[in-house]
């Protein structure tokens, strides 16, 4: 019998190897723009570049509704902009009114979570790789720090809490808590944190409420939708607190990883 993980190789690779690949993706989005002045694949490839020709007019958000609002109806009932939904009145949400409205956040800085967990932090998305894929890879590596993942802080906050460019920190809060690589910088503002999403769980122990060795921010954010309606996203309401670690747990978040790349 033929073992497993060649079998589903072969399935996962539907015959092409990794040139083919490419190819059959940049054709279909070649295609797909038909434009002309993109190349074919193999001068591409030759090339090592290839330029995307701009819009022959620009874009503008909305811009046939605005240039004739008659002919070029919004799908909603009444087919222009609505500040007031009778639609979503009708499902009498108590956190989701039909109009504009400001809902104080389950945590932020003005609420009373902020005495214990004093910074803001923002969960944004990694600049070195596509959420979590590609985190073994050496570019999503030279984003990291300490072998981490990078938390931003500002230099009055860090100074405050004897923290030092480039040392090991560990950030928590009542849901769980994680240890990252620390950049001092001015690009955050004081009381706020900095720590994209997208890195590889690594937990420091067995058992569940384990910290996580690598720097993954799930492990901190709330698990709930941002209103009955929309189900959104609610990781940018969450307050940490950071302090310096001496010894952080040694990171094993890539040693599956690299063993299955090696089979």
């Amino acid at each position: 019998m033929e073992p497993a993980a060649p079998r589903l190789r072969g399935r996962f690779r539907r015959g092409g190897d990794e040139t083919g690949w490419l190819r059959h993706l940049y054709d279909a989005f070649r295609e797909r723009a038909q434009s002309n002045l993109i190349p074919e694949f193999d001068t591409f490839w030759e090339k090592g570049w290839a330029e995307i020709p701009p819009r022959a007019d620009e874009y503008v958000l909305l811009g046939e509704f605005r240039a004739d609002p008659d002919r070029h109806k919004l799908r909603t009932p009444s087919g222009r902009i609505e500040l007031y939904s009778d639609e979503i009145a009708g499902f009498d949400y108590q956190d989701c009114p039909p109009h504009p409205a400001w809902l104080e956040p389950t945590e932020w800085l003005g609420g009373g979570a902020a005495a214990r967990f004093p910074l803001h932090l923002v969960s944004s998305q990694p600049p070195h790789k596509l959420h979590s894929q590609m985190d073994p890879d050496p570019v999503s590596a030279r984003g990291k720090t300490a072998g981490r993942e990078t938390l931003a802080i500002s230099p009055a906050d860090a100074s405050e809490r004897g923290i030092g460019d480039g040392e090991v920190v560990r950030v928590f809060n009542d849901r769980g808590a994680c240890f990252a690589g620390v950049v001092v910088t001015d690009a955050v503002r004081p009381g706020v944190v900095r720590l994209s999403c997208g890195a590889w769980y690594d937990p420091a122990s067995d058992g569940d409420g384990a910290p996580c060795a690598h720097g993954n921010a799930n492990v901190l954010t709330r698990d709930h939708g941002t209103s009955r309606l929309s189900q959104g996203p609610s990781s940018a309401t969450a307050l940490v607190e950071v302090e310096r670690c001496a010894e952080p747990p040694p990171v094993r978040a890539f040693s599956a990883a690299m063993h299955l790349q090696g089979a």
